[in-house]
């Protein structure tokens, strides 16, 4: 199973539409997930167009975003469990606020965002990953998304390009 990883797409402030890269790179996925920082709900169409979106909200989406998606969950995908949190939280770095969120919870992969920092790790044999931002790389030098390719076990990879139309 492929899936396309998205987060902190601060959409419409930071970009538009959807950058060219992420339209090609979600092309051919089967799920989606989004770990928050949609800011706008008309951006879940957009991904929709290309697979069946799963989600959290983050700390910058309206409480539309939340009632829809919640602000933490569980999926199941490809026979494997994957906890979706944006990570946001005081006190703790965000892949500890990531890690945390679903302490004692069986889960083979968190997938997390909030720092626009892209991320992969394993940690107690849970694979933590967190896409970057398509949009709005802030500090990092290109934008970045992700995808999880789901069999016997789970491989993620980041994908960086340079512009964002």
């Amino acid at each position: 199973m492929l899936i396309g990883v998205v987060s902190d797409t601060h959409m419409p402030h930071k970009a538009k539409a959807l950058p060219k890269a992420l339209i090609e790179g979600l092309t051919g996925t089967e799920l989606i997930i989004h770990a928050g920082d949609w800011t706008s709900p008309d951006v879940i169409a957009m991904l929709e167009r290309f697979a069946p979106v799963e989600s959290v909200a983050g700390n910058n989406d309206g409480t539309d975003i939340v009632r829809r998606f919640g602000r933490k969950r569980i999926v199941e995908a490809g026979g494997k469990r994957i906890g979706i949190v944006h990570g946001d939280g005081y006190g703790r770095s965000t892949p500890d606020n990531a890690f945390q969120a679903f302490a004692g919870q069986h889960v083979d992969a968190i997938v997390f965002g909030h720092s626009h920092v892209p991320y992969k790790d394993v940690r107690d044999g849970i694979l933590m990953f967190n896409p970057g931002s398509p949009t709005d790389k802030r500090i990092q030098q290109k934008y970045s998304f992700g995808l999880l390719r789901v069999g016997a076990r789970i491989e993620a990879k980041h994908i960086y390009f340079a512009r964002k139309d």
